[in-house]
């Protein structure tokens, strides 16, 4: 027990402040890429109940707009866990449906163990994973629709605003790296 306790401990370093203007690109990134997916939902999918605007859109936004950085924001990160993870949601639903608590935990865990094996881990694909599980009966109808519209879609506009925005920074450049 005390050599769990011990690693629980931490001890390493905390997040270093961020200079004002990366925070303004962060925030200018969010607010246009979350604000571009929220308009077309409102536009063209709001009267239909689909709902384009997904909670883990929010996530990958803290990454792609927030730490550009990261090997976890790069566009092949970012594509392949969102698509993979939505593939992985949508299968574990419609296999066990019936049992939600087991599919979303295979939802989840099938998708980590696949953006692992595909080199594409984006952590906001749990979310899209599990979403596909619990989300609404307008969504469960989509199927293998919602790796198309919703995900694919709203993943194309965020990485459409990060490569806009985050390359007008002149103390950024995005992608770091594309495969």
């Amino acid at each position: 027990m005390r050599y769990y306790l011990k690693k629980m401990r931490g001890g390493g370093q905390g997040l270093p402040a961020v200079a004002a203007k990366e925070i303004f690109w962060s925030w200018l990134g969010a607010f246009v890429g979350i604000g571009l997916v929220g308009w077309l939902d409102a536009r063209f999918f709001a009267p239909e109940d689909l709902a384009l605007l997904i909670g883990s859109f929010g996530a990958s936004a803290v990454l792609i707009y927030g730490t550009p950085n990261s090997p976890l924001a790069q566009p092949r990160n970012l594509v392949g866990g969102h698509l993979v993870s939505a593939i992985v949601g949508v299968a574990l639903f419609q296999w066990l449906g019936a049992i939600p608590w087991l599919a979303a935990a295979l939802a989840v865990s099938l998708a980590i163990a696949c953006m692992h094996l595909t080199k594409t881990v984006h952590p906001p694909g749990g979310a899209t994973a599990l979403i596909a599980v619990i989300g609404s009966t307008p969504l469960h109808n989509l199927g293998f629709s919602y790796v198309l519209t919703p995900i694919g879609l709203g993943v194309v506009c965020l990485l459409t605003i990060a490569l806009l925005i985050n390359n007008l920074a002149p103390s950024r450049q995005y992608p770091i790296t594309w495969w």
